[in-house]
Formats: structure tokens, sequence, C-alpha cells
């Protein structure tokens, strides 16, 4: 970390990094920010797309089952659930160059739950085509990495690892 408190290094987590800007923008349940990427590229998402997907869960079923129960339904090739991680990519695609306007960036890790199995891949394929499609210079210079399986459900501690030791001054 610097004098001026700005994380340094190779991985930072961008989870609570604005990507809506509408006030009416979903409410993250945890920080209570809005319009932040975590309501956006996570199972909160799943969560929120499932009316528009026309998937209906029980209510009592918390976000991790939620999700679960989508990429069942992906891996049964249900078009529904396919719908979900292509909104989610089509998110992510629109969101890496605006990022790019405050973050000096060549490579994006992709972690988390909802990247796991083959919504993962849609979700990132999704995201490069509206990179090539409508920002073809980012498309050109950033390169998405999705790691294997067991790593991509891990997204937040292996952020959390790579966070400096902080000391405080005496």
């Amino acid at each position: 970390m610097d004098k001026r408190g700005r994380i340094l290094g190779w991985l930072n987590e961008l989870a609570f990094a604005p990507v809506d800007y509408n006030p009416e923008a979903v409410t993250d349940e945890w920080s209570g920010d809005c319009g932040v990427g975590a309501t956006y590229f996570s199972q909160q998402a799943v969560n929120r797309l499932l009316p528009a997907a026309g998937i209906q869960l029980r209510r009592d079923m918390g976000m991790p089952e939620r999700l679960q129960e989508v990429q069942r339904l992906m891996t049964e090739g249900d078009p529904r659930a396919m719908e979900i991680y292509e909104t989610i990519g089509v998110h992510l695609g629109y969101t890496i160059p605006h990022y790019a306007e405050f973050y000096d960036f060549t490579h994006l890790l992709i972690l988390g739950r909802v990247t796991t199995g083959q919504g993962g891949d849609v979700l990132i394929g999704k995201a490069r085509e509206v990179l090539t499609a409508e920002f073809p210079e980012f498309a050109r210079r950033v390169t998405m990495h999705l790691p294997d399986e067991t790593s991509r459900r891990v997204g937040q501690a292996v952020a959390a690892a790579s966070l400096p030791v902080i000391r405080r001054a005496r």
C-alpha cells in the first residue's frame, strides 16, 4: 500500500467499484453501495435475473443454492439459464472499458462461483463478443483469464491473499 492508501500489486478486487450510476441501481446488501460490480457479476446478479429469465425457485432457498440450481439447469441445456449467463457477460463486456477509465490494466482474472461450469465459459464468451463488436481496441489490449474450476470458486480468498500486510506506525 502506498502513502495515499492505494493498493499496489498485481491483483485488485473491483467488486465494489461502480458499474451502474443510475440512482435506482441495485444496492449491495453487504456494503450498502449502489450499482457496484458485486451486484452485477455474482450470485446476487444470478438471483436478480431469475424472474426475467422465467425461472421460479423456492423463496426459502439461499443465493448459493439458487446459483447451484441455475448451474444445474445450465448443464441440462436450459436456455433460460443461458440467458442469465449471457446477460452477466454483456454487463462485463461493457464494464471492462469503463474500468479502464480509472485503472491501467491489460489482464483481468475473472473469479467467483458464478463462473463455475459452462456458465462461466458463456459469460466470458459474451463479454469477449461485446468487446470485439463495441470496443475493438480493448478486445485487442485486454486478456481475460478464467482459471481452473477449483480456483474460480474461491475468488474472494485469492484476492484477500494477495493483499499486502499493513503495519501500523507506532
